[in-house]
């Protein structure tokens, strides 16, 4: 979280994090086509033959007020392949939510355990833990054949109960059900901490 005081805004960082390939980038290529070109910044992405994206997409959205400041939010992805570890923590830095992005693909699921709990270990270095962090699970690409059953990875993924969906990022179903319950969690917990602040400082 980062207040900037003369513009009166609050800006939030939402990661979305997951394995390579696993429809990150789609989900933020679905929504900034979707969102009034008034409230969105411009769309960064970078690619390598490796992996669709090895920095981040960017881009802005305006809600509502928090404690008389406008939110701002800003959406940014992680590479997925690990030799960008140092890329994912640069990212990383400052998160205040996350959509874990994960494959539905029988075959990916190491690779989604693998990268959650690679994030998991992102943020106990940072202080973090997804035990008390707002975070989100999108279970993606289901509408490909050999996909895992959504009980078998609740049952593998979600050992914290969080909120999640499923999506066809590349339709965008599900993606803007995730989007909203992650940032509904984000401004939340800000609020939690804004109250809390003053209730130390009186």
């Amino acid at each position: 979280m980062f207040i900037h005081w003369a513009l009166k805004e609050i800006h939030l960082k939402i990661v979305y994090y997951g394995p390579g390939l696993c429809g990150k980038t789609a989900n933020l290529q679905y929504i900034y086509t979707r969102i009034d070109p008034a409230l969105k910044g411009d769309l960064i992405t970078l690619k390598t033959r490796e992996d669709r994206t090895i920095f981040f997409d960017f881009l802005q959205l305006e809600v509502g007020q928090i404690d008389e400041k406008k939110p701002k939010f800003n959406l940014y992805t992680v590479p997925g392949q690990i030799n960008y570890n140092h890329t994912r923590k640069v990212v990383l830095n400052g998160v205040d939510g996350l959509v874990f992005v994960a494959d539905s693909q029988k075959e990916m699921m190491d690779a989604n355990l693998d990268t959650l709990l690679d994030l998991e270990k992102h943020l106990i270095a940072d202080g973090k833990s997804l035990e008390e962090f707002p975070w989100v699970l999108q279970y993606n690409k289901r509408d490909l054949p050999n996909i895992e059953s959504i009980q078998e990875m609740e049952t593998k993924l979600n050992f914290f109960n969080v909120p999640s969906f499923e999506a066809v990022a590349t339709r965008g179903t599900g993606v803007f059900p995730t989007l909203k319950e992650v940032i509904k969690q984000v401004v939340a917990k800000v609020q939690q901490q804004i109250e809390e602040g003053k209730r130390m400082r009186a």
